[in-house]
């Protein structure tokens, strides 16, 4: 397992025709195949948000494939931030 020092987190807004086209569970399942903790949700704005927590080159794999999204999916833009670990996430899934 990383360190803490190689761990961190992301929070991810996703923009753009991303809901009613499987992207919560598009990204649960690269989540999960990339031992990232966290949950995605869509938000009342249209918009998908994430929470994620881990290795930092599995996250920065994690946010290009969710630049890319599901097939149907069209994202437009995805605003990031970076946060410190904290080890509060449990495993990944989708809420709400």
């Amino acid at each position: 397992m990383p360190s803490k020092e190689q761990r961190r987190r992301l929070k991810a807004e996703i923009i753009g025709d991303v809901q009613g086209v499987g992207f919560r569970f598009f990204a649960e399942r690269h989540a999960r195949q990339l031992g990232i903790e966290g949950y995605v949700r869509n938000r009342y704005d249209g918009a998908v948000e994430v929470e994620a927590e881990g290795a930092a080159p599995a996250l920065e794999q994690f946010l290009n494939e969710l630049r890319q999204g599901p097939r149907l999916a069209r994202v437009q833009d995805v605003k990031v931030t970076w946060l410190p670990y904290t080890g509060e996430l449990g495993p990944f899934g989708v809420r709400g």
